[in-house]
């Protein structure tokens, strides 16, 4: 009976659809609900599927959540990197305030995934997919300093120190950009808090 179930609740999607439609709906069931408020069963009924269709994919709702943090790296390695795109690529300097620029933009424009990505059930020992998603957005700030200082200054502390800084310095402003303790400055629109993140980079690296 549960396979019926299964079978004509997900009928409307092809198996790589499912997929997605349960990460998109996961997406809204999260931003809406937060993760205290998330179920898989609220979003099997958001993706208009049977409460059995997202074992297909996910076997738990901690499974459906690490997929969607997944996602959630993924998307936040192409907002740095598209930041980048908008700078000349010779210009080290604004390559790195770039990066922070795009990592920080992508905190205030999805708080729920961000906080889902660097808390909460995500945690604890992850899929080899999760932490290569993981690993791909801070290289994007371990790079834009190494293109910075030259690669050979990450073979010693100091360039990891500078790592180190500017990723300090642009996670802590996400969180208290998205945690609304900011004040003034992020009631603001983005455009408007980005000189703040440029400076708060170049900062953090002694530029």
């Amino acid at each position: 009976m549960t396979d019926l179930k299964t079978r004509a609740g997900s009928r409307r999607y092809h198996h790589g659809e499912l997929r997605e439609a349960l990460l998109a709906a996961a997406e809204a069931e999260l931003t809406e609900k937060g993760e205290d408020g998330f179920s898989l069963r609220s979003t099997a009924k958001r993706a208009g599927v049977s409460h059995a269709a997202p074992a297909h994919h996910f076997r738990d709702v901690t499974a459906l959540l690490r997929g969607l943090a997944q996602r959630g790296f993924d998307r936040l390695t192409d907002c740095m990197k598209n930041e980048q795109a908008r700078v000349a690529p010779g210009d080290a300097e604004a390559m790195l305030t770039a990066a922070g620029v795009g990592y920080v933009r992508f905190a205030v424009e999805n708080r729920a995934l961000f906080q889902l990505m660097f808390g909460g059930r995500v945690q604890g020992p992850v899929p080899a997919e999760l932490a290569r998603a993981g690993d791909a957005s801070f290289s994007v700030l371990v790079n834009a300093v190494a293109r910075l200082r030259g690669a050979d200054a990450l073979k010693g502390e100091a360039g990891w120190r500078d790592v180190t800084a500017a990723w300090a310095m642009v996670h802590g402003y996400a969180h208290l950009a998205i945690g609304n303790k900011m004040g003034w400055l992020t009631d603001q629109p983005f455009e408007a808090q980005r000189p703040v993140v440029e400076e708060m980079v170049r900062r953090a690296v002694r530029l």
